[in-house]
């Protein structure tokens, strides 16, 4: 093994690091040391410097031997309080851990690991921050650049490049094949990362041998955190022609996209200018508080029948932050009366995405506060007192539907030879425990998701984050890893079914290890539920999405030293009792949650549109080329 002094080019990085740690602002620091011109430093350490200036300290990663050079600089970084580093067990769980924690704190993490079958996971969990609109860093260790033979763990293919290829295909991504290229790296990364409108991951791929190189580095150049002032249409006909058509439609609908998170404001004032009712998607509850009289709740192919009873019925539709995922839109038919579209997005696909639209491209808050100027309260009168009311009752007949299903006594079911919980009573207990001791809820794909974003009553952002953009299962119990070495995190539960749960259940020891205290919430039906629920409703038989194999899952749970778990019950109260238990252990706790699966029709909250799958895509297709929007 080659070994060489380490002890002079330590101390310079130690002593930089140090420098760093007192200071947010990477320019100053550097000049406060009264050195001039280009920085000597490895790439590794450059990158690390750069990305510091960006606000990047935190680090979620893996090492192999594809990043022991920027494992060693992280190692020094983070000794010296520059940075925090928490080490994963599962590059999924460590993707996930790093959406989550972009998505709720609002600061950009970092993912490391290696080229191989680590990048490919970490790949794949990558897919929740793409979907879901989420900045953040991934940073491989790449095959080196020399081209001597095959790299381990590169794919076998005689051809160099090719994980880059795979990450540009995934989002952006850039090879650091020379130090020189930072800079370009660093610039693309923040237009990404900290995209206004559609943020996403970023990949970097970081050559074996490049790593060590030294680099002349000036940064005062190296790219600070992209931020662009918020823009809107600059001519006056646009908003004009946007509220005169409003002027035209009795029944007027807002459609608040995942881009309205940041936008409940601008949504509100729209809305109640415009008396639209306002459906939303799964992505974004809380942008309206859930008692507000315009908040017809979520709509889509598994929605609401307030929600979808205003799309089925809107003549004029305005989309916020909507990008028309189909299960959002019912596959495309979820308008069948709407003659108009007004699309509010910064996005340039996005805002032209349906026919008929008056498109208005830039910030949304921006553009609603010009439209909203031009609407007439007296002239929308007459308007919302005809259609909201019919909003209004409907939404009353989805609160007397929901009540029925929340509040359902435990069933008899086959697995558990006892009466159980049903789905949406279990979920709803867990909710309101949420609720009141101000925890975060982090929603698994599956059933538990569907019922989940039924059943929410969120009064703000923030409240809940559904994985609905790529359904990835496991993503619930690996986003409570997002809150490690956050000062004063917020608690969070984790609403996770049993099969999303064991296809990630590294969150047990991890948790353990990096101090989180939150609680996984393991709804257990012992089947894929939303896939059966498919399955009966378009060919009236399961197949193949149960398992016959039984698993203890407190014992599971609780042989992991640290984690508290405990029976969830077969009643409310008794759940109920766990959960406070559960909330009272310092660390991570589980409760094992048995609920119905079975045809009872209380058990579940329903669906209410269209979706082109299955044995429903004829009729489907057939109604979409009806369609005026």
């Amino acid at each position: 093994m080659l070994k060489s002094d380490q002890q002079g080019p330590e101390m310079t990085m130690r002593r930089r690091a140090k420098l760093l740690a007192k200071s947010p602002d990477v320019n100053a620091a550097f000049a406060s040391t009264g050195e001039r011109g280009p920085v000597e430093m490895t790439l590794s350490e450059a990158l690390v410097v750069a990305l510091l200036k960006q606000g990047v300290t935190h680090y979620f990663a893996i090492f192999g031997h594809g990043s022991t050079d920027l494992g060693e600089v992280l190692r020094i970084y983070c000794e010296e309080g520059a940075v925090s580093v928490v080490n994963c067990r599962n590059e999924v769980e460590m993707a996930h851990a790093a959406t989550a924690h972009a998505w709720q704190y609002g600061r950009t993490p970092a993912v490391v690991t290696s080229i191989g079958p680590g990048g490919l996971q970490a790949m794949a969990g990558s897919l929740a921050a793409a979907s879901n609109g989420i900045g953040v860093y991934h940073i491989y260790g790449d095959e080196t650049t020399r081209g001597e033979g095959y790299n381990m763990q590169q794919v076998p293919k005689p051809e160099q490049g090719i994980f880059g290829k795979i990450t540009a295909l995934m989002g952006q991504s850039h090879t650091l094949h020379t130090p020189e290229s930072l800079r370009e790296c660093m610039r693309r990364g923040t237009n990404c990362v900290h995209h206004p409108y559609r943020p996403g991951p970023f990949f970097i791929m970081l050559p074996i041998n490049t790593q060590p190189q030294m680099a002349s580095v000036n940064i005062d150049t190296l790219p600070a955190r992209m931020a662009l002032p918020a823009v809107a249409p600059a001519d006056e006909a646009p908003y004009d022609a946007a509220a005169r058509l409003i002027g035209l439609y009795d029944k007027v609908v807002i459609k608040a996209g995942g881009g309205t998170r940041a936008h409940g404001d601008a949504v509100r004032s729209l809305a109640e200018a415009s008396g639209a009712a306002v459906v939303l998607s799964p992505g974004s509850t809380g942008v309206l508080p859930d008692a507000h009289p315009q908040n017809m709740h979520v709509g889509g192919s598994k929605g609401s029948i307030s929600g979808n009873f205003a799309m089925e019925n809107a003549e004029l539709v305005i989309f916020m932050g909507s990008r028309g995922v189909c299960q959002a839109d019912c596959s495309g038919i979820g308008y069948p009366n709407a003659k108009a579209v007004i699309n509010i997005n910064g996005d340039i696909a996005d805002v032209t995405h349906y026919a008929n639209t008056l498109a208005l491209p830039g910030d949304l808050s921006a553009v609603t506060d010009r439209l909203v100027a031009r609407l007439s309260g007296e002239a929308r009168e007459a308007v919302i007192d005809r259609w909201l009311p019919a909003c209004a009752e409907k939404k009353r007949e989805w609160r007397v539907w929901k009540e029925q299903r929340v509040t359902a006594k435990p069933i008899a079911d086959d697995v558990w030879q006892c009466s159980v919980l049903t789905q949406p009573a279990a979920i709803h207990t867990v909710a309101t425990f949420a609720k009141r001791i101000g925890a975060a809820k982090f929603f698994d794909a599956g059933d538990v998701q569907a019922n989940g974003f039924q059943i929410v009553e969120d009064d703000a952002v923030g409240e809940t984050f559904t994985e609905t953009g790529a359904s990835y299962m496991g993503f619930a119990g690996s986003a409570l890893l997002g809150s490690a070495g956050v000062e004063n995190p917020r608690y969070g539960i984790a609403f996770t079914g049993d099969g999303s749960f064991m296809m990630n259940p590294q969150i047990l020891i991890d948790a353990v290890e990096h101090g989180v205290k939150g609680m996984i919430a393991l709804f257990d039906n012992r089947r894929m539920a939303a896939i059966t629920s498919l399955q009966y409703a378009q060919y009236g038989q399961e197949f193949r999405t149960n398992d016959s194999v039984a698993v203890d899952y407190v014992a599971l749970a609780g042989a992991v030293s640290g984690v508290k778990a405990l029976h969830g019950g077969t009643s409310r109260g008794e759940l109920e009792a766990a959960l406070e238990a559960a909330h009272a252990h310092d660390g991570l706790s589980l409760v094992h949650i048995p609920v119905y699966a079975g045809r009872d029709p209380i058990a579940e909250m329903g669906a209410y549109g269209s979706w082109n799958v299955g044995n429903w895509v004829d009729d489907v297709q057939a109604r979409y080329l009806e369609q005026t929007i």
